[in-house]
């Protein structure tokens, strides 16, 4: 079928072929404005020296150096290189997984690449692409307009113009002219299109652009930190505080009791470092970034951080059917003609003549090189079905088109035959539209109704097709005013994702209703729940919707879990009861009127296939496979890093108190002082690592999506997890302790003493680790747990403990004595016991029937 001038036909455009879009794009660069400066490798280390921590090691190195104990300042500020090292390597991680994801999040530009339209980054697009423009969308770059329909797009970015301005085709040589006013052939990179569709070639991309010469650079804005993390700011913040507090009364009260003041300046330090919790907001940063990684390496792209810890608590999947629970692979199953049902296989060569005239006008009334998976799968029956007819009409001209509307589900095309006579028109559409531009009689209705009830009972989704003839003239504003006689019935089969019926019983074992809503037709909705397993006892539909109040609405929603024909103001209407009576939801959508609902949901996920720029960017999530199994996922990573932060944050609280405690003992009780600013930069090469790199990569426990979903206003630092962690960091003090106190009654040095406490810290340090890997699972449970990150982290602590201890030249900067066989026997024994007690409280608390939650 021909096209009329200005129609959208891509048949015949090849465009680019990727050889010459790679060479382009090696030659031009990214089609992206200037960004914010990338952070350096100089850069992420002179922040990291402005941390507390590294300025009390330096200030402890300095009064070394002041002292004239050369040995022990080159130790500290080794110490200093090797943190700061370890420091730029997770920042620089971090960097790079928020990079990828900022690459992921450009806006997605539709091409013709090698005649095929492929999405792509934004970024990738180059002068010569062929982009293909439709309501939503962002345009890529400046372009000039082949061809288009009812093509209006918002150039407010660029010219303050309030409302939109109207497009036409233009030249495809033409040069690119600045933008202002009506019937420009042209389009300009950052704007927004908000109706009809489009083709255009690209012209300029990049800084050439008209938005890249407007001269303000656009600065990207640094990560965003969430609610979480400026609260943990807020708490590192007053342990500073309380940590300089202390070290000015240890210094006191040292150089009034021992004298020395340098020496009292040292455990001032030490004391200070001990309590300074400077690993929390680095947990938090690494956790979210590298999590949103590993999100969109299953197909979903965080574009809010702060929504992952919202994940965790969805109570409701509010979802769509078509693409998200389904294929969105139409295909044409069954049609209804003139009384009779004909079933259409893929095997099926033929077709009964009293269905010609039903798929002729099916293929009017749609494009003739169609993106629609529905009006793909009519062109390809009829292309295959009709091919030796008279029914095909490649020689006729669109005249007009009657676009569908919210108020009439129903789309309508003018057509011209070559002889010159009457008009021809084809309208296609929702069943009971078809029967209204028909206007038949109710007795008419209820039959056919009976019937599209049948068909969509049987899972298809039902379109009726009509036709009308108008002489030649002027024709009527509005579709409603041809005289339509009614054809037949098309019925669609989309089949269910493989993967949806497991995806949806996790989600009812995991505690969250999976509520269904979408456009179909009610018993079309019914029939895919049933297939997914989606409880549906009662359904809504969308004329029914607009008879409830709000708080009917509110009522209802409690129950009913399967919304049908609702167009996407009534969506909101949905999401608002539900977050009404207290649900947390998760919503998808794709449309440019779903960018209302997106964002009053608690959490908004956009279709990344079928999406428009608008929902993309109301959006805290982007699915980029539109798959349900990929919701349900992602509800899972949320959980697991929240479980994963929990379990850092408990190690951390822990491993604190013994450092702290045996920082400040030996001060108030007159012993010799164990630690020294060296040993807490020792410790801190273990405790960075475990903290960021080992929690971050442990799995999800096994019952991460059987526990009910957890409540939005849960704090990470709730009591009974800070409770047991002190407990824990409690009972490894009093070890310690012990074995520094008892060792010189067993003749013990106090060098040896400092050893033996010291070794039973650091593996105590260790068990802490490995019981907070789990607080359900015992340590011998959590063996076949495979995490490389602590093997490697446990191995390389015990290596540098045995140099410190047994390198004469570093046991005398640490002061340590030797130590014997039985010493290190004692040393592993002590530091198990400290740990044991939680690995029992494990195990009684699962005997007594409860389940120990993070």
């Amino acid at each position: 079928m021909a096209k009329a001038e200005g129609a959208l036909d891509v048949g015949h455009i090849k465009g680019l072929t990727k050889e010459e879009a790679a060479l382009r794009l090696a030659a031009e660069g990214y089609n992206e404005l200037p960004a914010g400066k990338k952070r350096t490798i100089l850069g992420i280390a002179m922040e990291a020296l402005k941390e507390p921590m590294f300025l009390l090691l330096m200030a402890s190195g300095a009064i070394y150096l002041a002292i004239g104990d050369f040995e022990d300042a080159l130790m500290l500020l080794g110490f200093v290189f090797v943190v700061i090292g370890i420091t730029v390597y997770q920042e620089e991680k971090v960097e790079r997984a928020l990079e990828a994801l900022k690459s992921l999040s450009s806006p997605r530009a539709l091409v013709i690449r090698d005649g095929e339209a492929r999405r792509i980054p934004g970024r990738e697009v180059v002068r010569g692409d062929v982009v293909v423009l439709a309501e939503g969308d962002r345009v890529p770059a400046d372009a000039v307009v082949l061809s288009c329909r009812n093509l209006l797009v918002d150039e407010s970015l660029l010219t303050g113009e309030s409302v939109p301005v109207r497009k036409l085709p233009g030249e495809k040589g033409a040069a690119i002219r600045r933008p202002g006013g009506d019937d420009l052939p042209f389009v300009y990179s950052g704007t927004l299109v908000v109706q009809g569709h489009g083709i255009a070639e690209v012209k300029e991309t990049g800084v050439r652009t008209e938005i890249g010469k407007i001269g303000k650079a656009l600065q990207a804005p640094g990560p965003e930190k969430t609610p979480l993390q400026r609260e943990a700011e807020g708490l590192v913040k007053a342990f500073a505080v309380a940590g300089m507090a202390a070290c000015i009364v240890v210094i006191v009260a040292y150089s009034l009791t021992r004298g020395g003041w340098h020496s009292g300046v040292l455990a001032g330090l030490t004391l200070a470092m001990a309590l300074i919790p400077e690993e929390i907001p680095v947990v938090l940063t690494i956790f979210l970034a590298l999590g949103a990684w590993r999100m969109s390496k299953r197909n979903v792209l965080t574009r809010r951080l702060r929504s992952i810890q919202a994940l965790g608590s969805t109570t409701v999947l509010a979802v769509d059917k078509t693409g998200t629970l389904t294929l969105s692979k139409m295909s044409l199953s069954e049609v209804y003609s003139q009384g009779s049902f004909f079933k259409i296989d893929e095997g099926a060569l033929s077709l009964p003549e009293p269905f010609h005239e039903l798929l002729e006008y099916s293929m009017l009334a749609s494009q003739s090189s169609p993106f629609d998976p529905m009006e793909k799968a009519i062109n390809n029956v009829g292309r295959k079905l009709l091919s030796s007819t008279e029914h095909l009409h490649d020689d006729w001209n669109l005249v007009q088109e009657y676009a569908l509307s919210r108020k009439l589900l129903a789309l309508s095309h003018v057509w011209q035959s070559p002889d010159g006579g009457e008009y021809v028109i084809a309208a296609k559409g929702a069943p009971e539209a078809i029967f209204d531009l028909c206007h038949m009689d109710e007795e008419e209705k209820s039959r056919l109704g009976a019937i599209v009830e049948r068909m969509a009972g049987e899972g298809l989704r039902v379109l009726g097709v009509a036709r009308a003839k108008y002489k030649k003239g002027g024709l009527p504003p509005d579709q409603h005013d041809f005289k339509y006689d009614f054809i037949g019935l098309l019925g669609f089969v989309d089949p269910l994702r493989p993967t949806v019926p497991e995806a949806v019983k996790e989600c009812y074992e995991a505690g969250l209703r999976v509520v269904m809503i979408t456009g179909d037709y009610p018993a079309t909705a019914q029939n895919i729940a049933r297939q997914a397993g989606i409880a549906c006892n009662e359904i809504i539909a969308g004329h029914d919707l607009e008879m409830l109040s709000d708080d009917e609405l509110k009522e209802r929603v409690k129950s009913v879990n399967v919304f049908a024909r609702v167009v996407p103001d009534q969506k909101l209407r949905i999401i608002k009861a539900l977050k009404e009576n207290g649900e947390v939801v998760l919503m998808t959508g794709d449309g440019v009127n779903d960018a209302p609902a997106l964002k009053n949901a608690d959490i908004g996920i956009a279709m990344g296939v079928r999406g428009t720029e608008v929902a993309r960017e109301a959006s805290s999530f982007v699915l980029l496979d539109d798959d349900f199994s990929s919701i349900v996922h992602a509800v899972r990573t949320g959980r697991r890093i929240l479980d994963n932060i929990k379990k850092a944050m408990a190690y951390i609280f822990a491993i604190h108190v013994p450092i702290a405690g045996m920082s400040l003992l030996p001060v108030l009780l007159g012993w010799p002082i164990m630690l020294f600013p060296a040993h807490i930069a020792f410790l801190e090469l273990i405790i960075d690592p475990v903290c960021s790199i080992v929690f971050e990569a442990e799995p999800e426990e096994k019952d991460v999506m059987k526990r009910p979903p957890r409540k939005l206003d849960e704090p990470i630092f709730d009591k009974r997890m800070v409770a047991l962690s002190v407990l824990q960091g409690l009972v490894v003090l009093g070890i310690v302790a012990t074995v520094y106190r008892l060792a010189p009654l067993l003749g013990e040095s106090d060098s040896q003493a400092r050893a033996l406490a010291f070794t039973t810290l650091v593996l105590a340090n260790l068990g802490l680790v490995f019981t907070n890997r789990s607080w359900s699972r015992t340590i011998l449970e959590m063996v076949g747990v495979r995490n490389e990150a602590l093997l490697w982290v446990t191995l390389g602590a015990l290596f540098f403990l045995g140099f410190a201890l047994y390198v004469p030249f570093l046991a005398s900067i640490f002061k340590f004595g030797p130590l014997h066989f039985v010493d290190l026997f004692v040393c592993v024994v002590a530091s198990m016991a400290s740990i044991l007690w939680f690995e029992a409280l494990k195990l009684i608390v699962r005997i007594s029937g409860h389940r120990a939650s993070i």
